[in-house]
């Protein structure tokens, strides 16, 4: 997406966030799309062009990727995904919208100086869920952070707890076109990978690369994820260190839920995590149907 186009996904996204919100208060009543769209002061006209616009399908085409019944049907689908991907390394360019990213983890000096001596520049942009913060390293992005309704800091204040004696400087001009990149799903530059520089514990950083063989449109369980890294019994750690992924979407912990089809919980809101999740879910249809 274009800085025009990523700006008006932004504004959508506001209203596209509190239909998302609305149905999960009202899930027992299960309003129609009437409810729904007179909720955020739109006509269905109105708010049928509103997902047209932000996402390519209808509501109701759209609201189906939120259902318990898909997130079972996508659980059952990643049985032995992340055996199947882990085979093929760290990310695969020829899938089809995956991003080709590629990392490394920080050195155990820089670990311990808390980045002492790096210069970060960051800029906040507009992107399909709302504003956003990409932080980058000469070496690679090292922070990406969405900045509205955090379930935990703002976002420049998490990016100072990872990089607590880093010099974090802002510059949105050199970020703008990664996260123009990073949030066009037909993009795919397999020449240039998105590199990232990860400051983490040793078992943190083998999650988060795990996390990152997802492939686009999936998702496993937290328990799929633990058994992967090799310790079965580790949810709880597991859970954890998705819940400290300091570069949220692209290394991608919305994709990972609870082995009960639960949504479960994301720094950036649940609301936020469905339509994400949603959001690849109706560009892998609309791939399909084409």
């Amino acid at each position: 997406m274009q800085a025009s186009s990523l700006s008006q996904a932004s504004d959508d996204y506001d209203r596209i966030e509190k239909a998302i919100k609305f149905i999960e208060n009202n899930f027992s009543s299960q309003p129609d799309l009437k409810e729904i769209a007179d909720h955020i002061g739109l006509s269905e006209f109105h708010f049928q062009r509103l997902f047209g616009r932000w996402v390519g399908i209808s509501p109701k085409r759209f609201l189906q990727f939120l259902t318990k019944e898909y997130a079972k049907q996508l659980l059952e689908n990643s049985v032995n995904l992340l055996d199947v991907t882990y085979e093929a390394g760290l990310s695969s360019p020829g899938r089809l919208h995956d991003l080709f990213v590629t990392c490394e983890a920080v050195t155990p000096g820089e670990y311990k100086s808390k980045g002492e001596g790096i210069t970060i520049t960051y800029g906040i942009h507009p992107s399909p869920f709302g504003d956003c913060l990409l932080a980058a390293t000469a070496r690679g992005i090292c922070g990406f952070f969405f900045v509205k309704y955090r379930q935990r800091k703002d976002p420049l204040t998490e990016l100072r707890y990872f990089w607590k004696n880093a010099d974090i400087v802002e510059d949105p001009h050199a970020s703008r076109e990664l996260v123009e990149r990073i949030f066009n799903p037909s993009f795919a530059d397999t020449s240039t990978p998105l590199h990232l520089i990860l400051n983490g514990t040793n078992f943190q950083i083998k999650v988060w690369e795990a996390l990152i063989k997802i492939p686009f449109g999936a998702v496993v369980s937290y328990e799929d994820v633990a058994i992967q890294v090799g310790i079965p019994g580790a949810t709880r750690a597991v859970g954890s260190a998705v819940g400290k992924n300091p570069v949220s979407f692209i290394i991608p912990c919305h994709r990972v839920i609870r082995k009960t089809a639960d949504f479960g919980n994301y720094g950036g809101g649940t609301a936020r995590k469905k339509a994400i999740i949603g959001w690849e879910a109706a560009h892998i249809s609309m791939a399909q149907s084409a």
